[in-house]
């Protein structure tokens, strides 16, 4: 469910059109509706029901300072994988005691940051992290709440790009080498085990994966608890899915918790949810203006001023995005491509999308964009990247500034390129 909705023929977001956004800002444009994400992550909260949780919003699928405070102003916390991210959390107002760290790659300086930042947990991904970790900690002459992320070599049925609860994958730990690395943090004073934690994937439309690695990862908390090692947080990871189109057949977002939930009846711990997607991605929208119309190989390309830079879901992921009009879908349909400006064949938006017949200047606007859009965006073909605004109601909030060609430039030096420079090369290479 989300509020945006057609009326008299126009798209609405919320009680906003979008032809009169478009006016009003430009395009390309990113609109979110907050009552959209508000209701989302309400559902969540919901159905944990009474169970002690956390829902730590993954900071990756939508990074926007506005988005962020607005998860912490809901009681959430957030999932970050960069040093970067988690300065953006704690910017943003979120409680560091509701931030959990993940990620493969968390370099030395970054550790530091995390543990002098006294966030709820680091989740170490491989035995040379938990060694960095304790290192660290031993020189910070503090004690690393620390937990483990389980690879439970689950197949989670998705992209194989954003599948990352296989054995095959780059991410957490097996079973076996777990119980290895919990027993490290034992026998180390500088660790403190407080958590065990998954992910085995994103835009997963299915239950049961999920169902199957949480009982694995509870399976190994028992044992753990045997073993004298009682833990506080048991972490379910996110990547639940988004719908992309209305026909698509997938859980609600409180579908998840709800069918792990009994797993959970004689555990006593506090539960964490990295939603993302789930929550923001169906609150966002990106409108962009038709340029042009064109036929070439017998197709239609309606070509847009959004591109792959923009919204590099189809070309990287193969992903099927709904796009209409904001004018609504009245009239013949004509099937296009909505490609973008760049000099890329990747750069398309989406493929063989009937609409109502297209011209030059009129608004398409493609859904599910709240998340991985703007998060993954760029300045390739040095294009600006686009405004983001927040509607609530009838109230409209600018939330990120459209790039200007300041932005594109700020961290680059020609001061000290001349021509002297440049005739010494040439006569070094003997040109």
């Amino acid at each position: 469910m989300d509020f945006f909705h057609y009326s008299k023929g126009e798209l609405y977001c919320e009680g906003m059109k979008a032809s009169r956004l478009a006016g009003l800002f430009g395009t390309p444009l990113y609109v979110y509706s907050l009552k959209t994400f508000v209701r989302h992550f309400e559902v969540v909260r919901k159905a944990f029901g009474d169970k002690p949780h956390i829902i730590c919003f993954a900071v990756k699928a939508n990074p926007n300072l506005a988005i962020l405070k607005t998860a912490g102003l809901l009681g959430g916390g957030a999932d970050v994988v960069s040093g970067g991210e988690l300065r953006l959390a704690l910017r943003a107002g979120i409680r560091p005691e509701k931030i959990v760290y993940s990620g493969v790659g968390k370099t030395e300086e970054e550790i530091e940051f995390a543990l002098n930042s006294k966030i709820l947990f680091i989740s170490a991904e491989s035995m040379p992290e938990l060694e960095s970790i304790a290192r660290i900690a031993k020189r910070l002459k503090i004690t690393a709440p620390v937990s483990i992320r389980v690879n439970p070599d689950i197949d989670p049925r998705t992209h194989p790009h954003i599948a990352t609860g296989l054995k095959q994958t780059k991410f957490g730990l097996s079973e076996t080498e777990s119980k290895k690395a919990y027993e490290f943090i034992h026998f180390n004073k500088r660790l403190n085990p407080v958590g065990i934690s998954m992910h085995i994937g994103s835009q997963v439309g299915y239950v049961e994966p999920y169902v199957d690695a949480a009982r694995k990862i509870i399976n190994l908390y028992k044992y753990l608890k045997r073993r004298k090692l009682p833990l506080k947080y048991i972490d379910i990871g996110g990547g639940w899915a988004a719908y992309f189109r209305p026909e698509d057949d997938i859980p609600e977002p409180d579908d998840y918790v709800s069918a792990m939930s009994g797993l959970f009846t004689d555990i006593e711990t506090t539960i964490i949810a990295e939603p993302g997607r789930a929550i923001i991605g169906n609150a966002g929208i990106l409108l962009m203006k038709v340029i042009a119309i064109k036929r070439n190989g017998g197709k239609n390309y309606c070509i847009v001023d959004a591109g792959m830079n923009d919204f590099v879901r189809p070309v990287l992921y193969n992903a099927k995005h709904r796009v209409e009009s904001v004018r609504g879908s009245s009239g013949e349909k004509v099937l296009y491509d909505i490609v973008g400006p760049l000099c890329e064949s990747g750069d398309f938006l989406a493929r063989d999308v009937r609409l109502p017949k297209v011209r030059k200047n009129d608004c398409l606007a493609l859904f599910t964009a709240g998340a991985y859009g703007s998060s993954m965006g760029s300045n390739y073909n040095s294009r600006m990247r686009p405004m983001e605004i927040a509607v609530a109601g009838e109230k409209v909030m600018v939330i990120r500034e459209r790039d200007t060609f300041r932005d594109i430039i700020r961290n680059q030096k020609l001061r000290d390129l001349t021509a002297g420079i440049v005739n010494s090369v040439k006569k070094n290479i003997g040109l």
